[in-house]
């Protein structure tokens, strides 16, 4: 830096008059920036407020401001009758400069926690959610279908309420108005004899799953895990510290036995029982009862995944394994995200008596608590009756839609792929010949504007080959343009094979 008498040099500092920010912080930014670089040395002499006012063309004022700040900030500091000069402290303590672009590319990775590098060498691809409704997109609700004048209406009653009921801070453990309205829901619904303060609420079943990974595992606990199951379960589980245990599944559910021979002692299983997820089998009650010894015999938790055990098209709604449990060992996690819609972010968790004294033990230190907004409109469109009356409307729209997919399927698909008809939830799985690859199929539809899923993707250990559809986002014109566009694919995949 070049230097005079009347101090230091500085290059004129880009300032944009029409930038709604201020000429002070325009020009503090530009000076801070020149002596955290090393541009302006420790020690260094800075021109007088009224050389650097005429210099970069502002007036006194804003000169002798930018410098009062920047000395609050002790990057500068003034001495009397003799200016104003650059910290020398910068000259041990100073910032390291960040690494050019060819510099970073050989340079070591940056160093992680030892539980963020061996969980995210378990982390497998996964497609985003499409923000826009998509054909067969999986865990999407039909946002078409979501009454949104009444929720609109029920709103805005909450926040004509006083200030003092809608802007504080939210109960950690859940707004009691919903958690009690949860424990009469799943009374009524699911089978699920539980009290308001054994119930607490999350921002969605992911976070749930977070919590009861962080409480109940240390780094290495064995968790027994359906195979294929739920991929952000899986994750979250796995950032826990958990070491997972793919379980088989059959056309009862998770197959306990192999469970027992592959780890007889286990700290956790996780289970979707009501639906397995992806495959769309119910755990018989044979099996249910299996797990449950097995969990009691070693002191394991069970965590059940009752994501969508809310919609089902025929006879009685599979029952729940917290409903059976006489051991205390389930800890029942259900969402709203699925039932409602997907920006709600609101779970829930039903824990067994030592848990939830775990829970509320450490729920006013370390958990934030859902939005008090979403809760309390949650709570009066349930306690209204609207929840009751939305979820008998989807049932009736994803066994239509539903019986679209199959239907257009078996005319269209025939030999290319098997689509499975599904009595509960608002997916179903598909085989594909051969021939075809589902990871390629998978590819190739995306580019045509179709979400598809390969089984493999909820794998943790080779498993069946198929594809997850999605029935539930789009309506059903939709769905039946996709089956033909995809018809078409698969007969020019196999044409050119």
């Amino acid at each position: 830096m070049v230097k005079y008498a009347g101090g230091a040099l500085i290059p004129p500092i880009q300032i944009n008059r029409d930038d709604p920010g201020s000429l002070t912080a325009q020009l503090a930014s530009g000076l801070r920036e020149l002596i955290l670089s090393g541009r302006l040395a420790p020690g260094e002499r800075l021109p007088s407020s009224r050389t650097l006012a005429k210099d970069q063309g502002v007036s006194r004022t804003t000169a002798v401001t930018v410098y009062e700040q920047l000395v609050a900030e002790e990057l500068i500091y003034s001495r009397v009758g003799a200016g104003a000069y650059v910290s020398e402290t910068l000259l041990s303590e100073r910032p390291v400069q960040p690494q050019t672009v060819q510099e970073a590319d050989n340079a070591a990775p940056p160093r992680l926690a030892r539980l963020s590098i061996e969980a995210s060498e378990h982390f497998f691809p996964r497609l985003s959610h499409p923000q826009v409704p998509r054909p067969f997109a999986t865990g999407m609700p039909a946002n078409d279908e979501f009454p949104m004048a009444l929720w609109a209406r029920l709103s805005a009653q909450y926040w004509r309420q006083s200030r003092h009921a809608v802007l504080g801070y939210p109960d950690p453990v859940g707004l009691y108005e919903l958690r009690r309205a949860i424990s009469n829901h799943l009374k009524a619904n699911r089978g699920v004899v539980c009290d308001p303060d054994e119930v607490f609420v999350f921002n969605g079943a992911q976070d749930a799953f977070n919590r009861i990974g962080q409480m109940l595992l240390n780094p290495g606990d064995k968790v027994w895990f359906e195979n294929p199951g739920p991929i952000g379960a899986r994750n979250s589980l796995v950032s826990s510290g958990a070491s997972l245990v793919p379980v088989p599944v059959d056309d009862q559910g998770i197959d306990v036995t192999a469970g027992l021979r592959l780890c007889p002692e286990f700290r956790m299983a996780f289970v979707t029982p009501a639906r397995q997820h992806p495959l769309g089998v119910t755990m018989s009650l044979g099996r249910r009862l299996e797990l449950l010894n097995a969990a009691a015999g070693c002191g394991a938790w069970v965590i059940e995944d009752d994501y969508d055990g809310e919609f089902y098209y025929s006879g009685h709604p599979a029952p729940t394994l917290k409903s059976v449990d006489t051991t205390g060992r389930v800890i029942y996690v259900g969402t709203f995200s699925k039932v409602m819609f997907a920006a709600l972010r609101l779970g829930y968790v039903v824990a067994p008596p030592e848990v939830a004294k775990m829970l509320r033990r450490v729920a006013g230190a370390t958990m934030q608590g859902a939005p008090s907004s979403l809760q309390s409109i949650m709570a009066t469109f349930m306690e209204q009756g609207h929840f009751n009356a939305h979820l008998r409307r989807m049932r009736r729209v994803y066994n239509e839609r539903q019986a679209v997919l199959v239907d257009a399927a078996a005319r269209h698909l025939d030999g290319l792929l098997e689509v499975q008809p599904t009595t509960t939830g608002f997916q179903t799985i598909g085989h594909l010949p051969d021939d075809l690859d589902e990871n390629e199929v998978t590819a190739r539809a995306l580019e045509r504007g179709i979400i598809l899923s390969p089984l493999s993707r909820f794998s943790l250990a080779p498993a069946q080959k198929g594809l997850i559809l999605g029935f539930s986002a789009v309506p059903s014109r939709a769905t039946v343009a996709a089956v033909q566009d995809l018809a078409e694919l698969l007969r020019a995949m196999r044409k050119r094979q």
